[in-house]
């Protein structure tokens, strides 16, 4: 019998206690079977055994968001599992470096995973939707609308990935295709921070981080908006946050 339960695709999954793990759950609340992707097979692994604790069904599929061949090879496999209902987008690699220090290898890994890796992931996401669309969401950081000095390599990339999705927004709304973008503005709740800087997480205390389920909630909105009003942006940051 063919499997006719609706999928979730989400690259950039990393530890149980991140945003792409918190975002495979909140797809899975939505009764979607959820394909979590990312490179580390151990954390895929982990993310997926906790969420089937849960109740939530889900599989782990290794992928490396800037290998074309990988990123075909996964929506390849989402067929297999169900029609495709929303993708997310979620790699990113958000390291600092000086211009006149910056090797051109560096900044174009940066854009590599921050850009080129949404265009190989939205162009297989829309080549993999049916005839009724379906939802693309694509991770974005402050770093989406405003550049900063050290940054210029993960403006450059978190830039040029926002204008790729008003570019497709546009381009495929008549398919019935919703593309949004979420601007991450401000430290995430999670073990990135409260673990790899402990006493910046402590300096700023639960108010001064983005909740992590919050944050995942806010692609759930997108998700479950009718095509008569549809969202392209939403921007989300703690009360704290000087913006």
């Amino acid at each position: 019998m063919e499997n006719t339960r609706a999928v979730a695709v989400i690259l950039g999954v990393g530890p149980m206690n991140g945003l792409g793990a918190a975002l495979c759950r909140r797809m899975g609340q939505e009764g979607l079977h959820v394909i979590a992707a990312g490179r580390t097979a151990d954390a895929l692994d982990g993310v997926v055994s906790a969420l089937a604790s849960e109740g939530i069904a889900a599989s782990a599929f290794v992928a490396d968001a800037t290998k074309e061949a990988d990123v075909v090879a996964l929506f390849e496999y989402s067929q297999a599992v169900g029609p495709l209902s929303i993708a997310i987008y979620n790699a990113g690699n958000n390291r600092p470096g000086k211009i006149v220090d910056m090797e051109a290898e560096y900044f174009e890994a940066t854009w590599r995973v921050g850009c080129f890796g949404g265009f190989l992931f939205g162009r297989q996401a829309v080549k993999t939707f049916g005839a009724e669309g379906g939802t693309l969401i694509f991770t974005g950081a402050s770093a989406s609308l405003r550049g900063r000095a050290q940054f210029g390599a993960f403006n450059s990339a978190k830039g040029a990935l926002r204008n790729l999705a008003q570019a497709m927004a546009k381009e495929y709304a008549g398919d019935g295709i919703h593309v949004g973008h979420i601007v991450i503005d401000g430290p995430i709740n999670g073990d990135k921070i409260t673990e790899g800087f402990p006493e910046y997480a402590e300096r700023l205390g639960e108010g001064g981080m983005i909740n992590l389920e919050q944050i995942a909630e806010s692609y759930a909105f997108l998700y479950r908006q009718p095509r008569t009003a549809w969202t392209f942006e939403l921007d989300l940051r703690t009360s704290q946050e000087r913006w």
